[in-house]
């Protein structure tokens, strides 16, 4: 009698489990099938990549593509310089100069706007501030010549484990060359687990991790990428990178990359790559949000 009712128990914690493990594979499913029906929408090469940072479970959609960052490498140039700082080789207060030579006259920065003359030194920490936050095309080049070149922050990611990326280009390289902007590309599983290791606080200083977070969270640059479908003040620590239209129509690279918080405290990374389409800027901006959102109003009930 009692080896038979060990026996029954032991059927009925078998198909409990395998009831719950269906469950849990069909509710993913449905998930895949909603991101994926968003994607098949449009016409463009997208690849996206969510991660739950509770548990580190990730759900990929082209997840294995090798796209184009554009500006999206700044996020890793940070890392980059934060670990020289962490080092003690370089010091968020110590002053970088700035010459007129420095600042490309046809690209994008705010660093030249107010400082039009350049000749003028400004702290490292505000050069960081300005290039992530603001996107400066100028202050991101004179990061890398302060690091030694995009190689130096190349290997630096690579020693991280994280191998699915190249960052060979600078801005002024991409901003003479269209084709240079396909040397700096990555994985949307590998912006994740990027931004998976930052997360977890072992990559940088307490000082560090706090500098750049609050840099990502309080981008001065309007976007309805990532934020754009979620509810107004919503934490999120993202970089965004635009290739802008080329003759032909043509957006190279429309990204956005970042850690989101729930409003239960959790968090929750998401990497979209929108490449290779003539869709306007508002679609493409929206293809990304719509791609959030629906992983939000997963994710506030479910775990990947």
């Amino acid at each position: 009698m009692n080896r038979l009712s060990t026996l029954t128990r032991m059927i009925c914690v078998f198909f409990l489990l395998v009831i719950s493990v269906n469950s849990f594979a069909q509710k993913n499913e449905a998930l895949q099938a909603k991101l994926q029906s968003v994607i098949n929408a449009h016409q463009a090469i997208i690849g996206f990549s969510l991660m739950d940072l509770q548990n580190g479970d990730t759900l990929t959609i082209n997840g294995a593509k090798h796209l184009p960052m554009q500006s999206v490498f700044k996020f890793h140039l940070a890392l980059a310089i934060l670990n020289q700082v962490d080092q003690g080789k370089l010091r968020l207060d110590q002053k970088i100069l700035i010459r007129k030579s420095d600042l490309m006259p046809d690209t994008w920065s705010p660093l030249r706007d107010k400082y039009p003359n350049g000749e003028v030194e400004i702290p490292l920490s505000e050069l960081l501030r300005v290039t992530v936050a603001e996107s400066d095309n100028n202050g991101c080049d004179l990061l890398f010549r302060l690091i030694g070149g995009p190689a130096k922050v190349n290997a630096y990611i690579h020693s991280l484990g994280v191998k699915e990326i190249a960052i060979t280009a600078t801005e002024h390289e991409m901003h003479h060359n269209e084709q240079a902007q396909f040397t700096n590309w990555t994985t949307a599983r590998a912006a994740t687990q990027l931004l998976k290791l930052f997360y977890s606080k072992h990559l940088l200083s307490a000082s560090s991790q706090e500098f750049l977070w609050n840099v990502m969270t309080g981008t001065t640059r309007i976007s309805t990428k990532i934020k754009g479908q979620l509810p107004a003040g919503t934490p999120v620590a993202h970089k965004t990178g635009y290739s802008g239209v080329n003759d032909a129509g043509i957006t190279a690279a429309s990204n956005d990359i970042g850690v989101v918080t729930l409003p239960n405290g959790k968090h929750f990374a998401l990497a979209v790559f929108v490449s290779m389409t003539k869709e306007d800027e508002k679609t493409i901006d929206a293809t990304i949000a719509e791609l959030t959102k629906t992983s939000w109003d997963y994710l506030i009930n479910n775990s990947l």
